[in-house]
């Protein structure tokens, strides 16, 4: 099944209260409940709240890589316990769990969508209901890190849509998105949006790491 050993575990910067209650980034002060960061308040995402385990740095980029790259499969399993500990408040009141997908050319080099075995394993450890086919990934797009804002529309237009017969199952239900990193939130804001317009009642988001802007 697979396990994180002492020295990785000790290496992860772990989230934890108290951060920005939408976007999920950590805050160096307690300044009291509910606080959303200015990111959150000037712009918004289309999604309720994301969660992660770590930030995206250290030894949370190593087991992602390893998990990825490096035939890390087994890695999925310890590593999506930690997030449906990290997002707890967000598997309450039986939600759907949707894996972010990968299109079928980077599946076939990859051999797995390191996003569906996490949601599996959320799944395993939370009871959610995961629904990995509902969400389609229709073109390949480029890495949205140092993309632009209109960049990053333009190279995910058209690039997801919904399975035949998928806005039925997710009408009026609470929808996490699962995925292994948030970078820069465009993908699952996209995802969002789209669910939305299918009638889902909440939308949150669920990584393992986090990148952190430093400042």
């Amino acid at each position: 099944m697979g396990c994180v050993c002492a020295v990785c575990w000790s290496g992860l910067g772990l989230i934890e209260r108290p951060f920005c209650e939408r976007l999920g980034t950590p805050f160096p002060a307690d300044y009291g409940p509910g606080l959303l960061s200015p990111a959150a308040i000037a712009n918004p995402p289309a999604y309720d709240r994301a969660r992660a385990v770590a930030r995206f740095d250290g030894a949370a980029r190593e087991l992602v890589h390893r998990l990825k790259y490096s035939d890390g499969a087994h890695l999925a399993w310890p590593l999506g316990a930690m997030m449906a500990r990290a997002g707890h408040e967000l598997l309450g009141g039986e939600p759907l769990l949707l894996p972010v997908p990968l299109h079928r050319f980077r599946l076939w080099s990859r051999r797995f969508n390191q996003a569906a075995l996490l949601a599996r394993s959320v799944a395993r450890a939370s009871g959610a209901e995961l629904r990995p086919d509902l969400l389609i990934r229709r073109k390949r797009t480029a890495p949205q890190v140092g993309l632009s804002a209109s960049q990053r529309a333009q190279n995910l237009a058209g690039a997801f849509s919904l399975a035949d017969g998928a806005a039925p199952r997710l009408a009026g239900r609470a929808v996490v998105l699962v995925d292994d990193v948030l970078t820069t939130g465009a993908t699952v804001d996209r995802l969002a949006r789209l669910v939305r317009r299918a009638g889902a009642a909440s939308v949150d988001v669920l990584v393992f790491a986090l990148v952190v802007k430093d400042g």
